[in-house]
């Protein structure tokens, strides 16, 4: 197996100018219902902590609610992929972990997150931020397992060679 270092996708941008995009980025996210979709992860992490259920699942409601409020320079993988190794969280315990989030709030943060990437999506200044909503819908439905992580990390993490080629 041949390990090798994930190119940047922002090659042609200085960091400084990166940087400033990513910040822009964030002001108009958090403008245009960033804000909202945040406090929606708050109210989750609020509801899941009056159950004893929902315990468990309250630092991973206000880490998605943090990320939701300012997701632009960041990204979010599965913990096996960045450690390398799998964990109680990426394994038989966080499968059944995520389907109790499912049942109680995965699939309504879901819900509005999809709707608001609908609504972005009608015209193409609003595209990056559907497609955030979109990433998001997706950790809405199986948020154990995930960990967010800053790009400039992400770019320095090892990624494996395809299995079906040769080496």
């Amino acid at each position: 197996m041949t390990i090798e270092l994930s190119p940047s996708p922002h090659h042609l941008l200085s960091s400084k100018e990166l940087a400033m995009l990513i910040f822009i980025l964030n002001i108009v996210w958090f403008v245009l219902g960033g804000f909202i979709a945040g406090l929606a992860w708050i109210l989750a992490g609020i509801i899941m902590a009056i159950t004893i259920v929902g315990l468990p699942f309250v630092p991973t409601c206000f880490r998605l609610a943090r990320y939701t409020f300012w997701p632009f320079g960041y990204d979010i993988v599965s913990r096996d992929q960045m450690t390398g190794q799998s964990d109680i969280g990426t394994g038989a315990v966080g499968t059944i972990g995520n389907v109790i989030w499912f049942v109680f709030a995965g699939w309504w943060l879901a819900l509005m997150h999809i709707s608001a990437a609908i609504a972005l999506a009608v015209s193409i200044i609003g595209i990056p931020f559907a497609w955030a909503h979109v990433k998001l819908a997706m950790a809405s439905l199986f948020p154990i397992g995930k960990q967010i992580v800053a790009i400039d990390e992400l770019r320095l993490m090892p990624r494996r060679a395809p299995q079906n080629q040769p080496v």
